[in-house]
C-alpha cells in the first residue's frame, strides 16, 4: 500500500494566488498554480494586470505576513532596488484636512513597480519544487456538488479539457472571478454582494528623478475627497527603484486626468489641491511617451463568510473576494494577509483533511480583507453614483468621526501615529475608539496647520526647485 498524498490547486498565478500556493506547499505534497497566460521570466509587465502600469506599495501589515510566509524576501527586494520608507517620516502629504505633519515613524512602506515585487516573489515561491505552474490554461468550473468540491475542470491551450482532481481548490482569479457562477452552478445560493463604485480613473507617467533626488526623496500624495457632489482629483508622486518617480494622477466622474502628455502636466499644476506635485515632475525626465490609463478601480466584495453553506475543499480570496480601489494601496497587503491566515489556520487545524476546514479558512480571509474594505468604502461610498443607495447612516457617522480624527492627525502626533497604524493593517480600527483617542479627536490638532508642503529645504534643492 501507498501513502495517501495531499494536492492543492490555486487558480491564478497573481500575487494572492502564489503566496496562497506557498502557504499550502506546507501542507500539500504538490501545489499546482494554474495560470491562463504565461508568466513572464523577469521585472516584466504581466498579461490581464493593468492596474500594475500605476503606482504600488505594501504597507508594513503586508509586508510583515509577506515576511512570515517568505523569510528573507525583505531583503531580496531591498537588493533588487525597493527602498523601505518610514511612515509618516517620508510621506508629504495633503489631506481635505490639511497637510499632515512628518512624525517619527510609526509604520512604513515597500513602494516599487509592480512588476519588480511581482518578479521578486515569484522567483521565492516558485524555488519551491512543491510548487507547480500550468500556464496557458482555462479553469472552465469547478467539480464536485454543492456539499464538496472535488477538483477543477480545465482545458491547456487549444488541447481537450480535462480534469484536475484536488483536496483543496483555492480561487485567486482576481476581479474576473467566475466564483458566484461556479458556486451557483452547483446548487449553492448566491453569494451576498456589495459595490462601491468612485467612478475613478487613473492616469500615470514614468520620469527619471533629478540626480540628487533620486535617494531618500519622500512620497507626494495630494488626496482626494468627495465635497459637494464634486469631482475628486488627487496625485501621488511615489519615488521607485532605479532612480525613478512614478506620478498617478486619478480623478472621478467629470474630473478624470487625461493621457496627453500636455494635459497631464496641466492636471497636475491646475486640478489638484496643491501644484507640488507639478513643480517636482517639472524638472524631472520622462521615460517614454506612455501614459497608460485605467477605469477598472471599483469596490467590490463577496461575502462569502455569510452563506448559510459552503462546500468542503474550496475558498476564495485576494481581488476574487474582496477587490478594492487601488488608490489605498491596501490590495497586495490583503492578498498577503490572507494567505498567511490560510497558513495559520491550516497548521492550527493539523491539515488539508480538517472537516470544516474550507469555512474557517474562508472566515479568516475575509476577516484579513475587512479593515481594508472598511477604509476604501468608507471615502468612496461619498462619491456622487457610487452606489444606488448613497451612504447609510453608519457610514455617515463613521466618516465624520474618521474626519474629525484626521483634522487632529494634522497636528498631533500621537493620534498620527493610531490612524497610521490602521491605515497600514497593523492594527484593527478599535484603537481608533479608545477613550484617550476619542478625547483627542473632541480636541483637535495640538499643533497650528501648515500653509506649505513639509518639504525639506535639502529636499527641494535635491529636487531642483530651490
Amino acid at each position: 500500500m501507498t501513502e495517501r498524498t495531499a494536492t492543492a490547486v490555486v487558480l491564478g498565478g497573481s500575487l494572492a494566488g502564489l503566496l496562497a500556493a506557498r502557504a499550502l506547499a506546507s501542507f500539500a505534497d504538490r501545489v499546482v498554480v494554474v495560470e491562463r497566460d504565461t508568466l513572464p521570466a523577469g521585472p516584466e509587465p504581466r498579461k490581464g494586470l493593468p492596474q500594475a502600469r500605476h503606482v504600488h506599495h505594501l504597507w508594513s501589515g503586508g509586508a510583515k505576513a509577506l515576511e512570515r510566509l517568505l523569510p528573507g524576501v525583505t531583503e531580496r527586494l531591498l537588493a533588487a532596488g525597493v527602498r523601505r520608507l518610514p511612515v509618516t517620516t517620508d510621506m508629504v502629504a495633503l489631506s481635505p484636512h490639511g497637510w499632515y505633519r512628518r512624525w517619527e515613524e510609526s509604520a512604513f512602506l515597500l513602494p516599487s513597480s509592480r512588476d519588480l515585487l511581482d518578479w521578486v516573489v515569484r522567483t521565492e515561491v516558485l524555488a519551491d519544487g512543491r510548487i507547480e505552474v500550468l500556464e496557458r490554461t482555462e479553469v472552465l468550473g469547478l467539480l464536485g456538488t454543492d456539499m464538496a468540491v472535488t477538483g477543477v475542470r480545465v482545458r491547456e491551450g487549444a488541447g481537450a479539457e480535462r480534469a484536475l482532481s484536488a483536496d483543496l481548490v483555492v480561487d485567486a482569479t482576481g476581479r474576473g472571478s467566475r466564483a458566484p457562477h461556479w458556486l451557483t452552478s452547483l446548487g449553492l445560493p448566491a453569494a451576498e454582494r456589495r459595490e462601491v463604485d468612485s467612478g475613478i480613473a487613473y492616469a500615470t507617467r514614468v520620469f527619471r528623478a533629478p540626480e540628487q533626488a533620486r535617494a531618500g526623496f519622500p512620497i507626494v500624495n495630494i488626496q482626494a475627497a468627495a465635497v459637494d457632489g464634486r469631482p475628486g482629483r488627487g496625485g501621488v508622486l511615489m519615488p521607485i527603484e532605479d532612480g525613478k518617480w512614478m506620478i498617478t494622477l486619478y480623478g472621478s466622474r467629470g474630473g478624470e486626468p487625461g493621457t496627453d502628455a500636455g494635459d497631464f502636466a496641466r492636471y497636475a499644476r491646475e486640478e489638484l489641491a496643491h501644484p507640488v506635485i507639478a513643480e517636482l515632475m517639472a524638472r524631472a525626465e520622462p521615460l517614454g511617451d506612455e501614459i497608460a490609463f485605467t477605469r477598472t478601480t471599483a469596490n467590490r466584495r463577496y461575502f462569502y463568510e455569510r452563506m448559510p453553506v459552503w462546500p468542503e475543499n474550496f475558498v476564495v480570496l485576494g481581488d476574487a473576494l474582496c477587490a478594492l480601489n487601488p488608490v489605498y494601496g491596501h490590495g497586495m497587503s490583503v492578498a498577503a494577509q490572507g494567505a498567511l491566515a490560510v497558513l495559520e489556520i491550516v497548521s492550527r487545524e493539523g491539515g488539508l483533511d480538517a472537516p470544516g476546514l474550507a469555512r474557517q479558512l474562508q472566515k479568516a480571509v475575509s476577516r484579513a480583507a475587512r479593515a481594508a474594505w472598511d477604509l476604501s468604502t468608507g471615502s468612496d461610498v461619498f462619491y456622487p453614483g457610487a452606489t444606488e443607495s448613497g451612504p447609510t447612516l453608519r457610514e455617515r457617522v463613521t466618516a465624520a468621526y474618521v474626519g474629525r480624527l484626521l483634522y487632529a492627525a494634522t497636528g498631533n502626533g500621537r493620534i498620527a501615529r493610531r490612524v497610521t497604524d490602521v491605515t497600514s493593517l497593523e492594527r484593527g480600527a478599535e484603537v481608533l475608539l479608545a477613550p484617550s483617542v476619542l478625547l483627542a479627536a473632541v480636541v483637535g490638532p495640538l499643533k497650528p496647520t501648515l500653509a506649505a508642503p513639509p518639504l525639506t529645504a535639502e529636499e527641494l534643492k535635491a529636487a531642483g526647485v530651490l
